[in-house]
């Protein structure tokens, strides 16, 4: 499974990148207004630093304008993704982007039905949004299995499911378990992967225990505290 991390905060992707775990970015325009910043340049930046695909959004509702933001977000990096909204143009500007040899993401997906049409209309991703739909009473990660199941019936479906507004962090284990391609998360949350009681207890007694030894891997050996004279 593909971890991308879903912000424009370049500190955050910096600092995440560094461990190795990043496939990719994807973010909106409620992302880049928490920046502050020109959206063309955190764009820029953000796929310097990262190798993998970055999602950068269109503005525009209609075919015509999106297909011209789509092509000029395209050309600001080799892996920019051009991310569309599920609707009628939306899909429509998919179609004449991904036969460019453009990178698609359409988001907004709330139904296997809308998710079929992406795979249809030649979207590299398609993001369902799974938190938005659990804050309404459905089960978001049942949209998962359903859209992971169809694209496994029809193997002309290249279209990858990368899972989006991921709370917590089994939001992310329960995709990885029913087969998601990419998951796109939070800093916040990817942060929450690393930590467990049990391992933050299993560290303090090994620490512990080395300190008795009074050595070090990388200085010169001490005489243990109980030897010392």
């Amino acid at each position: 499974m593909k971890f991308f991390i879903d912000t424009a905060d370049i500190a955050e992707i910096r600092d995440l990148a560094a461990t190795g775990l990043v496939d990719g970015v994807t973010t909106n325009p409620s992302l880049i207004a928490k920046s502050g910043r020109n959206f063309l340049d955190v764009v820029r930046e953000i796929c310097a630093v990262v190798p993998g695909p970055v999602s950068a959004e269109v503005a525009a509702t209609d075919h015509p304008t999106m297909l011209a933001e789509g092509r000029k977000l395209a050309k600001l990096a080799k892996n920019v993704t051009v991310k569309v909204p599920l609707t009628k143009d939306g899909l429509k500007t998919c179609k004449a982007l991904s036969a460019e040899g453009t990178m698609v993401n359409v988001t907004l997906c709330f139904s296997a039905a809308q998710a079929i049409l992406a795979a249809k209309a030649g979207a590299t991703f398609v993001s369902p949004f799974v938190g938005r739909l659990d804050d309404i009473g459905e089960d978001g990660m049942a949209l998962i299995a359903d859209i992971v199941q169809i694209y496994r019936n029809y193997p002309e479906f290249k279209t990858q499911v990368l899972v989006a507004s991921i709370r917590q962090p089994m939001h992310v284990v329960q995709a990885a378990k029913l087969g998601a391609h990419v998951g796109t998360i939070p800093p916040a949350v990817l942060r929450q992967l690393f930590l467990h009681p049990l391992t933050d207890k299993g560290l303090a007694a090994f620490l512990a225990d080395w300190a008795k030894t009074g050595q070090s891997i990388l200085g010169e050996n001490k005489k243990p505290a109980a030897a010392a004279e």
